[in-house]
C-alpha cells in the first residue's frame, strides 16, 4: 500500500478498540515470569552450552598473542573462539566499531575471545585464565582536550534527526550583534549508558549451513541482514527470534557481539552456543549516548521576539562514528529569522557512541530549553510566555512548508493551567518548606515524527480468530497489544479474537522499533494487510468490498450478515502487504511536541534534589493506547531525570574506559525517585502521518525534560548551573546564606 496522500475517512477512525486505554495483552507473561526472553529459551534447541566474552583491556593498540592454553584445561570447558583466529570481520548495519576478528583494538572491551563451557560459571572462571599479550598505543578520550581542533561533520541519527556540519539562514552574526538582550552560554552534558534490564544476549544453533540465533532485537530486519553480512553466509540462511525484548532504548538497535559470538562458538564446537554480556561489557563494549558540550546564543528584542539564534554542539566517537544531533531540534522549535546550527565531531578512541532514546533531541532540548529560560529571565518574561510569543507554523528554514499539525501552544498553556503555574514565585530561592528550598520549572518537548516501511501478515480462521504475524518487536513498549487494536478494529473483532506473533525474521519485514516510528509505522504496516484480508473476505463471501462493514464478528452487507469465520471455513484467508511512505512529509514538517512541569525540593543542608512532582502535555497525534502510551512517556520522564541529576559514565582519561561500568556505579532513578507523574495527551489527529493518523511518542517523555528539572533546580536556589547531572557537589559551596 502507498502512503502517499492525507488519510482520509477508515475504519480506524471508529475507535471502538483503537484509541481505548488497553491493558498488555503480555503483561500476564510478564508478571507471571512466562515470558520467554533470549538467555532464558531453554526449550528451543537442547544441549546448550554457556560462552563467556573476554574484552580487551586497553583501549587502543594491537594484540601481539592470546594464549589460551590454561582455559582449554579448566574443568567443562569445551574450548576458546579468540580474535586472531579469525580474519576482521565485516561490520553490520550502522556499527562504527568492529565487533571481532583480527589483532587490531579499537576502543575498551572490544572482544578479543569466547571461553566455552557446560556452565556459565566453568565458562567465567576459564576465561580469567586467558592471557592476552598486548602492545598499547597512545589514545584520545578526552573530549574537552580534543574539541578545540573538532571539525564541522554531517551526521545523522537515522531517527529523524541530523543535517549538515553547518547550516544557516539568514545573518547571525549580524542580527545577533544587534540584539538589544543577548544570551551567550556554554553546556555540557555526560556519556550516558542505556542501562536496560534485559542484557544484550543470544543463542546460537547451527542446522548444516544455517543458523538460528534467538537474541535481544530491536530491528530484526536490520539484524538479519546485518548477521548474514558478519558471519559471510547467505540471508536464507540466518533466522533471527526476538519476541521479547526487556528494553533496548536504542542499545539494541544493531547487532552487537553476542549476537556475533554465539553464533561462530556454536559453530566452531557444533552445539548450541548461548552468551550473555556483563554489564561492564554492556557499558563499555556496546554502544552508549556520546557526551557533548554546546553553545547557545539568542538575541531578542525587548519584547521578547528572538531575530536571532545559533546551537552549536561537539561531541567525540571513534572515526566511523557519527555526532549526536543534538542541535536538530533547533532549526525547527522555535521561530527567528536568523540561524545558525552547527555539529562538530572530535576522533576519541572510547567505546562507540550511538542512538540512545532521542539521539539528538534529548541532550539538545537540555540545553536549549535551560538557555531559553535564561533568556526569559533576562527578559523580565515569564517562561511559558516567552516560547509562545516565538512559536511558529512554518519550518523556520523554509517557511514555504508548513507543520502538518503544531499545538506546542495549547501544550504550553494547558500545562501551565493544570499544574498552577501562575503561583510560581519568579524570584529564585525564595520558597521553602522546612529544611527544603522549592522550586518549579518547564521546558517545551519536541521530536521529530518519523515513518518507515513496514509489512504484515494476517490470516483468519474458520473459528473467526485473525492472526497477525510481523517481525515488529515489543520492547516493552506494548506492541503486541496496539497491533491487536488494529487488527480487531480493522476486522470487527473483539481483542481476544486476535493473536499476535512477533520477532521473528520468517515474518514480514517491519519498521521494527527506535525513534518512536515503531508504533505508527508497524500499526500500518497490519492496516494495510487488514485493508487486502478485508477485500479477500468480501469476495470468498460474494459480498462487494465497498459495500462491507466488518463489526461485532460479522460481515454485514445491506440486509445480509455472515459470521466472519465462515469466510475462513472452507480454507484459511491469508493476506500480506507493506505500508510504503510517500514525500509526505517533504511537503509538511511533521513532528511531535510537549511541555514539561516540574516541582523539586533542595536540601537547604546538603543540596539533595529531590523531585515532587512532575506533568507532561503532549501532542503527538493519534494516541492508539492511552495507558501504554502514558507508560512510555513517564518512562521518559524518568529517564530524563536520570540525565538531570545522576547518570554520567566516568571517563577514565588516562586510560580510555568508563570506571563506573556497572548498576552500582552507573546510578538510575527508581519509582520512589518520583512520587508523582501526571501525563495529558491532546486530542488530536494528524492525516499528513499514517492511515492510523498517529506519531510516535515514546520518546517524547524525555525530550525537554531535563532541562525542566534543571530549570526547577534552579528556580528553587538561585544557582545555575550548566554542566549535567547536577551533582550536589556542584552545588554545596554555592548555597543560599540563608540556608
Amino acid at each position: 500500500m502507498k502512503f502517499d496522500q492525507p488519510a482520509g475517512q477508515n475504519p480506524i477512525d471508529q475507535l471502538k478498540v483503537v484509541g481505548k486505554p488497553t491493558d498488555r495483552i503480555d503483561g500476564k507473561y510478564k508478571t507471571t515470569g512466562t515470558a520467554p526472553y533470549a538467555y532464558e529459551r531453554h526449550d528451543v534447541v537442547p544441549n546448550q552450552a554457556y560462552g563467556y566474552v573476554l574484552g580487551s583491556s586497553i583501549a587502543k593498540g594491537r594484540i601481539r598473542a592470546i594464549d589460551t592454553a590454561a582455559a582449554k584445561a579448566a574443568p567443562g570447558v569445551m574450548g576458546v573462539v579468540t580474535t586472531l583466529e579469525h580474519p576482521r570481520l565485516e561490520r553490520g548495519m550502522m556499527n562504527a566499531a568492529y565487533l571481532f576478528g583480527g589483532d587490531e583494538i579499537q576502543h575498551y572491551h572490544q572482544a578479543v575471545a569466547v571461553v566455552v563451557a557446560e556452565t556459565f560459571e566453568q565458562a567465567r572462571a576459564a576465561a580469567f585464565l586467558v592471557t592476552v599479550d598486548y602492545a598499547p598505543e597512545a589514545g584520545k578520550f578526552d573530549l574537552a582536550a580534543e574539541a578545540k581542533g573538532a571539525p564541522p561533520v554531517p551526521g545523522d541519527s537515522s531517527e529523524g534527526s541530523g543535517g549538515d556540519g553547518e547550516e544557516r539562514v539568514g545573518d547571525f552574526e549580524g542580527a545577533f550583534a544587534q540584539a538589544p538582550v543577548t544570551l551567550d552560554e556554554r553546556y555540557t552534558t555526560a556519556d550516558e549508558s542505556h542501562a536496560m534490564m534485559e542484557p544484550h544476549a543470544t543463542i546460537a544453533a547451527w542446522d548444516g549451513d544455517k543458523v538460528t540465533l534467538w537474541t535481544s532485537n530491536q530491528m530484526i530486519g536490520w539484524g538479519h541482514g546485518s548477521l548474514a553480512k558478519i558471519l559471510g553466509v547467505p540471508k536464507e540462511n540466518v533466522r533471527l527470534d526476538s519476541p521479547f525484548v526487556g528494553g533496548g532504548f536504542g542499545g539494541k538497535l544493531f547487532v552487537r557481539a553476542d549476537a556475533v559470538l554465539a553464533a561462530l562458538a556454536a559453530k566452531a564446537f557444533q552445539r548450541p552456543v548461548k552468551v550473555a554480556l556483563t554489564r561492564p561489557l554492556i557499558a563499555n563494549n556496546t554502544t552508549h549516548r556520546p557526551a557533548t558540550i554546546q553553545r547557545v546564543r539568542i538575541g531578542a528584542t525587548k519584547d521578547g521576539t528572538i531575530t536571532a539564534i545559533a546551537h552549536e554542539s561537539t561531541s567525540g566517537n571513534l572515526p566511523d562514528g557519527d555526532p549526536e544531533t543534538a542541535v536538530s531540534q533547533t532549526k525547527l522549535l522555535y521561530a527567528g529569522a536568523n540561524r545558525l546550527t552547527a555539529m562538530k565531531l572530535a576522533h576519541l578512541d572510547l567505546p562507540e557512541g550511538n542512538a540512545m532514546r532521542a539521539p539528538g533531541e534529548a541532550p539538545g532540548l537540555m540545553v536549549l530549553e535551560v538557555a531559553m529560560d535564561e533568556m526569559a529571565e533576562k527578559l523580565g518574561i515569564d517562561p511559558v510566555e516567552f516560547r509562545i510569543r516565538n512559536d511558529t507554523q512554518v519550518d523556520p528554514q523554509d517557511p514555504k512548508r508548513p507543520f502538518s499539525h503544531r499545538d506546542l501552544v495549547g501544550c504550553l498553556k494547558l500545562g501551565a493551567e493544570t499544574f498552577g503555574w501562575s503561583k510560581r514565585n519568579a524570584r529564585p530561592g525564595q520558597v521553602r518548606d522546612g529544611q527544603w528550598l522549592v522550586g518549579v520549572g518547564m521546558a517545551a518537548a519536541f521530536r521529530n515524527n518519523m515513518v518507515l516501511k513496514s509489512g504484515a501478515r494476517v490470516r483468519l480462521d474458520g473459528a473467526g480468530t485473525v492472526t497477525v504475524e510481523t517481525d515488529m518487536t515489543d520492547i516493552g513498549t506494548g506492541s503486541y497489544t496496539i497491533i491487536a487494536q488494529t487488527a480487531a478494529e480493522m476486522m470487527g473483532v473483539t481483542l481476544d479474537k486476535v493473536a499476535v506473533r512477533l520477532g521473528d525474521s520468517a515474518f514480514p519485514v517491519s519498521s521494527g522499533s527506535g525513534g518512536q516510528f515503531g508504533g505508527n509505522s508497524s500499526t500500518a504496516g497490519v492496516y494495510a494487510a487488514c485493508v487486502k484480508l478485508r477485500e479477500a473476505v468480501a469476495q470468498r463471501l460474494g459480498i462487494n468490498s465497498d459495500d462491507a462493514v466488518f463489526a461485532d464478528g460479522q460481515v454485514r452487507a445491506g440486509n445480509r450478515a455472515v459470521p466472519l469465520g465462515e469466510a475462513g471455513s472452507r480454507g484459511e484467508l491469508t493476506a500480506e502487504d507493506t505500508i510504503e511512505f510517500g514525500d509526505l512529509s517533504k511537503k509538511q514538517q511533521q513532528s511531535t511536541f510537549g511541555a514539561h512541569f516540574v516541582e523539586v525540593g533542595v536540601d537547604a543542608d546538603t543540596a539533595e534534589i529531590r523531585v515532587r512532582r512532575m506533568l507532561a502535555v503532549c501532542a503527538a497525534g493519534r494516541i492508539l493506547n492511552p495507558k501504554s502510551a502514558r507508560s512510555q512517556v513517564i518512562g521518559g520522564m524518568t529517564m530524563g531525570t536520570g540525565s538531570a541529576l545522576m547518570e554520567e559514565l566516568a571517563v577514565d582519561t588516562k586510560r580510555g574506559f568508563f570506571a563506573n561500568h556497572d548498576l552500582a556505579g552507573y546510578e538510575v532513578p527508581v519509582h520512589a525517585d518520583i512520587p508523582h507523574q501526571q501525563v495529558i495527551f491532546l486530542d488530536e489527529v494528524d492525516p499528513m502521518s499514517s492511515p492510523m493518523k498517529a506519531k510516535g511518542v515514546g520518546e517524547l517523555g524525555i525530550c525537554g525534560v531535563g532541562a525542566a528539572v534543571a530549570n526547577a533546580v534552579y528556580n528553587a536556589t538561585g544557582i545555575r548551573v550548566r554542566d549535567y547531572p547536577l551533582t550536589l557537589d556542584k552545588f554545596l559551596d554555592r548555597m543560599p546564606e540563608a540556608a
